[in-house]
């Protein structure tokens, strides 16, 4: 109470109250509001505009970006350039088949692939793949989800902590024989299955190739709603023409299933090939897999907002590869392998061919290097039969006998240790007891002085085994001891230098891969005392071995005068005309020299004077007068080089290798030939090898100079 009366007593004290001022704040809500909407207005401004320019002005970029995004292209293959002969007649052609297609798309499950497989068998007829692995049919079975479960169900603790493609692996090992016990048409499905499952996502492979009916590209063509990714479309299949014999040369190409080989893979893939692509496999078809490859078709794929294929469309049907135009011609490629075959089979008949592995010829133009033929003919022992084997040329090598004389007389020029046509004394040469000497003076009855050019006429061992001797600083006579192997110095190099010159020991160059260069036993791998007297057997043929290819450059350079040619079978690369035919030159393949062999003009006189006088020389010895009948004057050399064998009795058995290089005519060559005909029995005395090449260059001459 005493309270409430002190506030009165104040209240009265104090007088009224005077009124406060009022407060007049300005509030800031409307004006940021107003910023609000000034912001929202500009934007919405901006994005009109941008929308305009993308519109506007950027709409078909922008209409091409959506399309990339919902449609995929997709390459196809395309056919093989031909191959032509000299003549242009087609030696390789590219038979087209209609053919039913799978492209993956990029969500596609094993599960997918299956039902897909089984539904397609049922509408078309595939035979069943022969080489479908246990594998293979495992990957089928576990297609299945239901299959796939079961079998991970038997997978144990271990094994289950396995990465993914470790545990499928151990999956796999899961799958019974009698879960992959199928039936026909399961084995069917299984084959498409298999085919289909070997598509990366987003390309193509074929499903069935050939015999594709019409009525089976109906049917699929009604049923692809409900088979993804399978359509129809054109294969084609490569195809040598009947009756060449050029069938190992042209080589072949892989299957789609083959695809490109491993060795190469990664080259190819770089190239931009894909892994399933048909590529070259061997020869020709690999060497010039570039020139005939087609440029693949292009195919427009749809994806749905799944990634699904909606649909496909060729916007591009590809284009055939470009074509090859053969240096040969047939139809003397076809007269050289029946001379071969007619002399050869008459060898065989009359037992000297028994133990011979065959028969090999090539001919070469000596001012191009273009191969006018390359042919061939293997032969099993104890057999009939012949099988064509033009590959053997220049893969397979051999002694060669005499023919290589003109390359030891090149090394003594070259090296200083022979004067031009000088004359040595033709005589047996005894080193210790070992005698070695020229087949018309086995005992030295009949030693007599020789020219250069005269032992290339009679075949002279004695003049070729004095220049080795001579590269050695050693002058003949009777009784001298040849130093060791290791002691010889480089006098194997400078001969086989001498020989590769020519063509003889080294690559000639043949656009063909796999070619051989023959055998050249180096000193390191010899007996340095018992292998003493093998410089002499090299420097008269009876050591190393080279290729029929080798033997038939080194004639071509002798023929030409000196300049090593690089044989080429393509003579020129040609695009297609409208009917995909043969169209016009696009690379001429011109004349390479390798190298010129380092002879003066008189000293390459000498040899060619020598192989002309081997034919039409006076002396009773001369090797080749056989030839001196043919059609066009011909020059040569012939070889003859033993080949004992053992046979499986213990038997010794006198064998020889029968050759001969030759050109025609001798004043300007237009053909250079080597034939080898080896390991026929001694006793031969018909010379085969001379028979073959006077046939041969008749042919020739019938041909083309007539």
């Amino acid at each position: 109470m005493k309270n409430l009366k002190d506030k009165v007593v104040q209240g009265i004290r104090k007088g009224p109250e005077e009124p406060k001022a009022k407060s007049y704040r300005k509030s800031h809500v409307p004006f940021r509001l107003n910023f609000l909407f000034f912001i929202i207005f500009a934007l919405f401004v901006s994005l009109i505009v941008q929308l305009g320019y993308l519109q506007i002005v950027n709409g078909d970029n922008i209409e091409q970006q959506l399309k990339a995004s919902s449609v995929v292209e997709v390459k196809g293959s395309a056919p093989r350039g031909m191959i032509y002969d000299a003549s242009g007649k087609a030696l390789v052609e590219n038979q087209a088949n209609a053919a039913i297609t799978f492209t993956r798309g990029n969500k596609m499950t094993a599960q997918d692939l299956l039902e897909t497989a089984k539904k397609l068998s049922e509408l078309i007829e595939v035979p069943v793949d022969k080489n479908l692995s246990d594998r293979d049919l495992k990957d089928f079975w576990l297609a299945d989800e239901d299959n796939l479960e079961a079998a991970t169900d038997r997978l144990s603790d271990e094994e289950r902590s396995l990465g993914t493609s470790e545990q499928y692996a151990a999956t796999v090992d899961k799958v019974t024989e009698d879960e992959i016990n199928f039936s026909d048409a399961e084995l069917e499905a299984a084959t498409i299955f298999k085919r289909m499952n070997s598509a990366q996502s987003l390309s193509t492979v074929f499903i069935k190739t050939s015999d594709v009916s019409d009525r089976e590209l109906a049917i699929v063509a009604e049923n692809m709603v409900d088979l993804p990714g399978i359509s129809t479309g054109t294969d084609w299949t490569r195809k040598i023409v009947e009756g060449s014999s050029l069938a190992s040369l042209i080589g072949t190409v892989t299957s789609e299933e083959q695809g490109i080989p491993e060795e190469v893979l990664d080259e190819f893939l770089e190239k931009g090939y894909a892994r399933n692509d048909r590529v070259g496999r061997s020869y020709l078809e690999q060497q010039y897999e570039e020139v005939l490859q087609g440029t693949k078709s292009i195919s427009e794929i749809s994806l749905d907002n799944n990634n699904n294929i909606e649909s496909q469309k060729e916007t591009f049907a590809g284009a055939k590869g470009d074509n090859l135009v053969l240096t040969l011609d047939a139809e003397f490629q076809a007269k050289v392998d029946k001379i071969l075959q007619d002399n050869f089979q008459k060898l065989i008949d009359s037992g000297a061919a028994e133990y011979s592995p065959g028969v090999y010829a090539v001919a070469l133009n000596p001012k191009t290097g273009g191969v006018l033929s390359m042919s061939g003919y293997h032969h099993d022992t104890g057999s009939n039969e012949l099988q064509e084997n033009a590959i053997g040329t220049f893969i397979n090598s051999f002694v060669p006998g005499s023919v290589v004389k003109a390359g030891t007389l090149a090394a003594g020029w070259e090296n200083g240790v022979l004067n031009g046509n000088e004359v040595l004394l033709d005589q047996p040469i005894r080193i210790g007891s070992d005698v070695k000497a020229s087949i018309f003076n086995p005992t030295g009855a009949n030693n007599r002085n020789l020219s250069a050019e005269q032992a290339l006429e009679v075949s002279s061992n004695s003049y070729m085994m004095q220049v080795a001797l001579r590269l050695m600083g050693i002058n003949y006579q009777s009784g001298i001891s040849i130093p060791t192997v290791d002691r010889q110095g480089d006098v194997y190099e400078k001969l086989r230098s001498s020989f590769a010159s020519f063509g003889m020991g080294t690559e000639t160059g043949i656009d063909l891969p796999g070619e051989a260069t023959g055998i050249s036993t180096s000193i390191e791998n010899m007996d340095p005392v018992s292998d003493g007297g093998k410089i002499l057997d090299l420097a008269f043929g009876q050591f190393d071995t080279y290729t029929t290819l080798q033997l038939a450059q080194y004639a071509a350079t002798v023929a030409n005068g000196g300049k090593r040619l690089q044989p080429h079978i393509v003579d020129g690369i040609y695009d297609n005309d409208e009917t995909g035919g043969l169209g016009s030159l696009i690379e001429d393949i011109e004349p390479t020299v390798l190298n010129e062999v380092g002879l003066s003009d008189a000293q390459m006189q000498i040899i060619q004077n020598g192989f002309y006088d081997a034919v039409h020389g006076t002396d009773a010895w001369a090797t080749a007068k056989g030839l001196a009948s043919a059609k066009m004057e011909v020059s040569a050399k012939t070889g003859t080089a033993e080949t004992p064998i053992v046979d499986s009795n213990g038997n010794t058995i006198s064998l020889v290798n029968l050759n001969i290089v030759a050109y025609g005519p001798s004043s300007d060559a237009d053909i250079a030939i080597a034939i080898v005909m080896p390991q026929l029995k001694g006793d031969t005395d018909t010379h085969p090898n001379i028979q073959i090449a006077k046939e041969i260059m008749d042919a020739y001459y019938d041909l083309y100079m007539k």
